[in-house]
């Protein structure tokens, strides 16, 4: 008897159901399901197959069927193969424009110093809602486990975890079933202590791997999120005396190519919908020591719903704040098409001529507008 298409659709549909529920799953409730346009009594028939092949067991007389370890590894592995195409797809697809919005960041970078003969800084974009879409865990060999952690917005995450001993194929296949069960629809600030303490018990013996892999999950969301600065135009700095006297500028050049203090002072107020627009640091109000005789006038820029990033422009307190943020204005402006559009960056059009910010000559009155 062939497993086709259509008992391969029941039988997972049944395998998710009783995941959810911990309950029989029956016929009726398949037929229910949306998109699944078959009768009870078909299912019930093709269901009928199903335990005779061995993929589902019926624990009761007239009780639903529930999965049998046949069952399990047939789902998994159907998910994995699935989830693994989807992975490979999904990293070509991401390298490809990380590629080209890297390129536009580091070309936003250097005109904004050029046009401005100030410091310029452009984060990559940070996702402010991380939900797990699914988990997929596999052997790199005995003493590693490759952790990848899909978001719902299509961002992967992964981690190498170095294991203390081998994991055999049944112990992965219920590990991938315990994770996505527990994480996946979760938001990462959702996994509290009482799903970790849930996994923790469902773990039994093996709650020091389970543990393991909570933490190797956590550290993959604490490695995304050091934000990648561009910058440029470091020195220009040097042709404002203000900033070079007593050794200011060398620690001001320190500041900006080592990044120190600048991700915190980028990353401020993203997260507040009201305050995504022009922000302007005069001095100490940037925290940074360095920086108490700068100025940095910051605007945040949207790549898509929930994905942000911030432009900033470092220089002495006497800049020319009008221009800085006419410049900044149109920037965005031009940025919001690119990106809402799709057209520079899908297509890989990210030439200078994509990005042509206002001339100095330019007054403030045309910058703003």
């Amino acid at each position: 008897m062939d497993l086709d298409d259509r008992k391969l659709a029941i039988l997972q549909a049944v395998i998710k159901n009783y995941l959810e529920t911990g309950e029989p799953v029956g016929s009726r409730t398949i037929s229910k399901l949306p998109g699944m346009s078959l009768s009870s009594a078909t299912i019930r028939n093709e269901m009928g197959d199903l335990e005779e092949m061995g993929y589902l067991v019926q624990p009761h007389t007239s009780a639903g069927r529930i999965p049998s370890d046949k069952g399990y590894r047939l789902y998994v592995d159907t998910m994995m193969e699935s989830q693994t195409r989807e992975v490979e797809n999904m990293r070509k697809d991401l390298i490809d424009k990380a590629d080209r919005l890297e390129t536009l960041l580091q070309q936003v970078a250097n005109l904004l110093a050029e046009n401005t003969n100030y410091t310029t800084m452009v984060t990559a974009p940070q996702y402010q809602h991380n939900r797990i879409k699914f988990i997929q865990l596999s052997e790199v060999d005995e003493t590693h486990m490759l952790v990848v952690i899909v978001m719902d917005n299509n961002a992967v995450k992964s981690s190498v975890m170095k294991l203390d001993e081998p994991v055999d194929k049944t112990l992965m296949l219920k590990l991938n079933i315990m994770m996505n069960s527990f994480l996946a629809g979760l938001d990462i600030t959702e996994i509290n202590l009482g799903v970790i303490a849930g996994m923790k018990e469902q773990a039994g013996e093996y709650v020091n791997l389970v543990s393991k892999l909570i933490d190797t999950i956590g550290k993959a969301f604490a490695d995304a999120h050091t934000v990648q600065i561009y910058t440029s135009g470091a020195t220009n700095i040097l042709k404002y005396p203000e900033l070079t006297d007593s050794g200011k500028a060398g620690e001001l050049l320190d500041t900006i190519e080592e990044k120190k203090g600048l991700r915190e002072l980028l990353q401020s107020h993203i997260e507040q919908e009201d305050e995504r627009g022009i922000q302007v640091y005069i001095g100490d109000d940037t925290n940074v020591e360095s920086m108490k005789d700068c100025s940095v006038v910051t605007a945040t820029y949207e790549l898509e719903e929930g994905v942000y990033g911030k432009i900033g422009i470092v220089g002495p307190k006497r800049m020319d704040y009008a221009k800085v943020v006419g410049t900044l204005k149109n920037l965005m402006n031009q940025l919001d098409d690119i990106f809402k559009n799709q057209g520079g960056l899908e297509s890989g059009k990210t030439t200078t001529h994509r990005v042509r910010l206002l001339d100095m000559k330019d007054t403030p009155e045309d910058a703003g507008t």
